[in-house]
């Protein structure tokens, strides 16, 4: 991420001084050294909303002025500047103006009387750096937006590998990573071996039978240890003496992070119901 000579000479600049002189004086040397977008006001009270209206990516603003001084200048800047940085370049004749000026917020400063190649210097120092800032700004929200695209993307992509993986098999189910069920169709609770719900009007859950329980232990292990299984043959015999088959299918879930977050499968019946 670098900032050219030609970004640098069309920044635009606001000069702030009560002294008609200085600002001529500063006017003329950006004006030599190319810079396209210079203004100036030599009421402070007018930088506010100035700045609020045009969003300058430099204040050069003196310090010892009648009415409203540079500090206050700085501290109405603070309430308008809505990116948190405060491109300001503080002008004075006062050393020990310096450091609190600092502290208020300034990024640099200027003494008085100039010298012009300082003051160049300083200028596009500070430039580059505040553009540098931009930058860096958009490109954060450039990829803040596309992370939020990405994530969109994926759970529409989510909705869709469910809704296929559901047309596509006799029944689906979700755990998360306490192994609690998020979602179930069909038979998978009986399967391994958790006991199935009420039914409405009825007192008391049943536990399922007829499953085939080396079947059975072997895919609770399977699941424990976090290992996928692909078309896993699964069996019971119901109480009419008829035989059911299943084939199923699982995987564990991580995040980028490769945090566990839950396991899905789903399964398809082989051997219908005689």
């Amino acid at each position: 991420m670098m900032v050219n000579t030609p970004d640098i000479l069309n920044a635009s600049i606001l000069i702030v001084d009560d002294q008609e002189v200085n600002v001529s004086l500063l006017e003329q040397m950006l004006r030599e050294a190319g810079y396209a977008r210079v203004a100036s006001t030599m009421n402070p009270h007018e930088v506010c909303a100035l700045h609020r209206k045009n969003r300058y990516d430099l204040i050069l603003l003196d310090l010892q002025m009648p009415g409203m001084d540079g500090f206050q200048v700085m501290e109405g800047l603070k309430t308008n500047d809505a990116d948190g940085y405060l491109p300001v370049l503080v002008l004075t004749a006062q050393p020990g103006h310096k450091l609190r000026a600092l502290q208020a917020g300034a990024k640099d400063f200027i003494s008085k009387p100039f010298d012009l190649v300082e003051v160049r210097t300083r200028i596009h120092n500070m430039l580059e750096v505040r553009l540098l800032y931009k930058k860096l700004e958009n490109y954060s929200k450039v990829l803040e937006q596309t992370v939020q695209e990405r994530t969109a993307e994926l759970r529409e992509s989510e909705a869709r590998y469910r809704s296929l993986t559901e047309l596509a098999s006799d029944w689906y189910w979700e755990q998360d990573e306490n192994g609690n069920f998020t979602k179930v169709s069909g038979p998978v609770l009986e399967m391994l071996g958790i006991r199935v719900p009420p039914m409405a009007g009825e007192t008391g859950g049943v536990q399922a039978s007829g499953w085939n329980e080396a079947e059975r232990e072997a895919l609770q292990a399977t699941i424990a240890a976090r290992q996928p299984f692909l078309d896993f043959a699964f069996s019971r015999v119901n109480a009419d003496g008829s035989q059911q088959t299943f084939r199923v299918s699982g995987e564990p879930m991580f995040t980028q992070a490769c945090r566990f977050i839950g396991y899905r499968g789903i399964g398809v019946e082989m051997t219908a119901k005689k």
